[in-house]
């Protein structure tokens, strides 16, 4: 109730001033820069699909602006360099806002790029908008002004999982990661927190796999089995999380599994298609069967496409964005990137907050398990008789991690 009484307030407030719905009706370009082919286009392809049609989705509490949201999509195919000539096309066809999230690999020289275009054109600045890249970098050390992150980076989520592993039977742990920043970022925090939160436990081996181009992970796996490992960790997404599921499908092996993205499109069928008990997922985007408006718009996306929404953070951003530009009167880049800053809003969880010191998104992480899904959790996911259930809510103030970023800020 607080939250709704300063929004209808500022919102009154800029209505008195005549500039409050100055951009209402106004058509803002949203590029999607992101791998839609190749091996992780799966992903790619059903978040852009999330985009498409939260943007048409959203009600007038949730994007008081009153604007209209057109997606542009571009294929990058996973490809930094790839994704930095699009950002050039993008901007060449008046795109002042881009989005993207899958792989740091991208995520990383794109924020540069846009950064790097920004200081050189005055007048013409772009905005990114960051849903799933989350190395901690990001918001650290190369934080940038024009970057705002609405998914919870490593560190975050590191340290929640690592708090609630400590309670369960792991004494010897495998990390099985992507070998770009991403997974060499889920190792170094993983490792950090959890021996603080369980000195006893040990590392018994930690594998790094070529992104999207390994495709059979058997050695992988013997390797696991052979190491006396009783849990497996993994921040591996797509292609990568799902061989490796079913190459322990193949081989017998059933051990815990703490993950990220054990949801994303293909795991959950590879992980029905064995007999995996535990399976464990630390998300800023909840889980399978949130409840309230955010729970709403899974189900309707469901019967849709006949497909899952997993990246929720993509609502985050359109909801935030749609403040901001009510906030600044203007769809403007420079005023909706200042409007941003310390931004309170409603997500989908509750409150969160922009952080104004390296555009982190401040909201509650959740710990989910796999099951079958029963009278109280009934969403299948993949359509597989499964689920991810709630098991753990961490809220905002407890998951916060600190940061080390400098801003050089604008003007």
């Amino acid at each position: 109730m607080k939250f709704k009484t300063l929004v209808a307030a500022a919102m009154a407030a800029m209505m008195g001033s005549g500039v409050a719905l100055a951009q209402q009706g106004e058509t803002v370009k949203l590029a999607m820069i992101e791998g839609l082919s190749g091996p992780m286009g799966n992903v790619g392809t059903n978040q852009l699909k999330t985009l498409q049609y939260l943007a048409g989705q959203l009600n007038a509490e949730e994007n008081p602006a009153g604007v209209k949201f057109e997606v542009i999509a571009m294929d990058s195919k996973s490809s930094p360099q790839e994704a930095i000539n699009l950002l050039r096309s993008a901007i060449d066809q008046g795109v002042q806002y881009v989005i993207q999230g899958n792989g740091s690999n991208v995520g990383i020289p794109l924020s540069e790029a846009v950064a790097k275009h920004n200081s050189r054109n005055p007048g013409s600045e772009v905005v990114y908008f960051n849903y799933a890249a989350v190395d901690p970098d990001l918001t650290n050390d190369k934080c940038s002004y024009w970057h705002f992150r609405f998914d919870a980076d490593t560190s975050i989520k590191m340290k929640a999982l690592s708090n609630f592993m400590k309670d369960q039977p792991v004494s010897k742990y495998y990390l099985n990661n992507q070998n770009y920043s991403h997974g060499h970022q889920v190792a170094e925090y993983f490792k950090k927190y959890f021996s603080q939160a369980k000195p006893d436990a040990e590392a018994v081996g930690e594998d790094y796999v070529a992104l999207g181009q390994v495709k059979d992970f058997a050695p992988y796996v013997a390797k696991i089995k052979d190491s006396g490992a009783d849990t497996v960790v993994t921040g591996s997404w797509g292609q990568d999380y799902t061989l490796l599921v079913k190459a322990m499908n193949d081989a017998g092996l059933d051990l815990p599994i703490y993950s990220y993205y054990a949801v994303v499109s293909g795991t959950p069928t590879a992980l029905a298609q064995g007999d995996h008990a535990n399976v464990y997922q630390v998300a800023a985007f909840g889980h399978s069967n949130m409840k309230g408006r955010i729970g709403e718009l899974i189900q309707g996306f469901k019967e849709k496409y006949d497909d899952d929404l997993y990246t929720t953070p993509i609502y985050s951003i359109l909801v935030g964005v749609s403040h901001a530009m009510a906030k600044a009167g203007s769809t403007d880049p420079v005023k909706v990137a200042a409007a941003l800053e310390g931004l309170e809003f409603e997500g989908i969880d509750g409150p969160v907050v922009m952080r104004a010191d390296d555009h982190q998104l401040q909201q509650p992480v959740w710990i989910s398990r796999w099951q079958k899904v029963d009278d109280e959790y009934t969403y299948s996911v993949e359509d597989t008789g499964y689920t991810f259930a709630p098991v753990k809510r961490i809220d905002a103030e407890t998951a916060s991690t600190p940061t080390t970023c400098k801003m050089q800020r604008s003007g």
